[in-house]
This record gives C-alpha cells, sequence and structure tokens, in this order.
C-alpha cells in the first residue's frame, strides 16, 4: 500500500483512538517502522497529528476536537472510568455532572444507583438519566451550545449558586504537568469554576489522553480537588503533587 493510501487510515485510526503508535501501525500496514516513521512525520507537517514519543496523538491547541469525534475517542477506557467514578457515587446524595463525553459515560454508570439528586448543565446526561426512575433530574438552564448539549452562561452560574452539592463529577480537556485542569471555553470554565465553590467533594474523571494536549484557558488546580479518576497511572511529577496535596488518584480496572 503506497504512502497515499496509508495517509488518509492512519488520521481514521487516530480520530477513532486518539492516537496511533509507530510499532501498532506498522504491524498494520505490514511496513517498517521507518515507513511509517516517515508517514507521521508528513502528518506532522501538515498539522495533522502531533508527534509524541512512539506514535502521534491528535493535535491540541486554542480548538478542541469535534463533539461527535470525542465521544468515539476512548470510548473503552471512559466506560472504565465511569465504572470506578460510579462506585464513589453513594446512593442518597445531591450530585452534579457537569459537560463532556467522559462525564457522560458517567451518567450511564450510575442508572442503577438510587434516590439520587442529580443536577447537571449537559442535556445529554438529563436525557441518559431520564432512564433511571430512582433519579431526581434538575438541567440548570442557561445558554444551549447546540454542538454539544452543553448550558452555559450567567443562568446556568447562578443556578449553581442555589445549591451545595454532596458531590461534583467534572471532566476537562486536558492537565498539564503543574496540575492544572485546562479547557477550550471561558463560559464552561467559569461554569466549572463556580461547581467546585459549591460542592463538598470533587472528582475529576479524565482519561491519560488528555495528560498529552493543552488547552489556552485555566480552570483550576487539582488540588482543589479530591480525587482523579483515570484509566492509567499519572505522570511521575504530577502523581507526586497529588499525593502532597492530598488528592486521591484512582486508576480503572481493565475490566
Amino acid at each position: 500500500m503506497s504512502q497515499t493510501f496509508r495517509l488518509p487510515e492512519i488520521l481514521d485510526i487516530a480520530r477513532r483512538d486518539g492516537k496511533v503508535t509507530v510499532d501498532g501501525l506498522a504491524a498494520h500496514f505490514d511496513v517498517t517502522l521507518q515507513t511509517i516513521r516517515r508517514d507521521l512525520t508528513v502528518l506532522a507537517d501538515d498539522g495533522k497529528l502531533e508527534r509524541v514519543h512512539g506514535g502521534a496523538v491528535l493535535p491540541s491547541g486554542t480548538a478542541n476536537i469535534g463533539y461527535e469525534d470525542r465521544r468515539t475517542l476512548f470510548s473503552d477506557a471512559k466506560q472504565r472510568i465511569a465504572r470506578a467514578c460510579a462506585d464513589q457515587v453513594p446512593d442518597n446524595a445531591s450530585v452534579f455532572i457537569n459537560i463532556g463525553t467522559s462525564t457522560e459515560a458517567v451518567a450511564h454508570a450510575l442508572l442503577r444507583h438510587r434516590n439520587l439528586l442529580v443536577v447537571t448543565n449537559n442535556m445529554n446526561v438529563a436525557n441518559i438519566l431520564v432512564a433511571n426512575p430512582e433519579c431526581e433530574i434538575i438541567v440548570t438552564g442557561g445558554h444551549l451550545r447546540r454542538s454539544d448539549g452543553g448550558l452555559v452562561g450567567k443562568l446556568t452560574n447562578d443556578a449553581i449558586a442555589q445549591f451545595k452539592f454532596d458531590l461534583a463529577i467534572i471532566g476537562c480537556s486536558a492537565l498539564d504537568r503543574d496540575g492544572d485542569m485546562l479547557d477550550f471555553d471561558m463560559q464552561e470554565v467559569a461554569v466549572t469554576q463556580a461547581l467546585i465553590a459549591r460542592s463538598r467533594q470533587v472528582l475529576l474523571v479524565a482519561d491519560t489522553s488528555k495528560f498529552q494536549r493543552a488547552a489556552p484557558a485555566r480552570i483550576g488546580s487539582l488540588s482543589e480537588v479530591n480525587g482523579i479518576i483515570s484509566d492509567g497511572p499519572l505522570p511521575a511529577d504530577l502523581a507526586e503533587r497529588c499525593r502532597e496535596w492530598g488528592v486521591q488518584v484512582v486508576v480503572a480496572d481493565q475490566v
């Protein structure tokens, strides 16, 4: 297979899995490692992928990946994270779930929980939890983002200010080595900041691809949350910071 045919398929694999590896692609196409490295260099030079050690990832920057594309990325990891997160949520609790594909996965994992009050600014989360008759659902209101079903703006923040939640489950677009949670939309950042201030406990759900991405807007520090749930270990320096901050790190089971 020529490079002309390999490159689109490499991009399809990257969009599906969030990343590609040199070894995996070489086996997939039955070509040499050097051939794949040249392919990835071409895609990186065109701005379609970002090179990382051993492979490449989808590019990050000032704009997020499309929501429908994000839903298919790392879906297995998100489901494992969601199950681990649901294990941390007791029955009879008030919970806020914010915008994101990882938090939507958590909503699916809460369908058997009993006597929950869930407040959300995510229309998709509300629609998922309709299937749980033991869950009371409150939607915050606000400006609807058609792209992802998220609600943001002053009305959203005002609604959050009326509550004191037992638990907030949040996502982010990126995590840097300093432990800063990052996102792309300033309105969404403002909602998450208000939510952290109005919650007794905060859990961040984030797959390991978030450690390889960047985003321009700062939500806050991991030191402000009680725990992070991911599908793999944190980078060593970030794990050490979490120990110093007393932030619980949960790695979701492989099963």
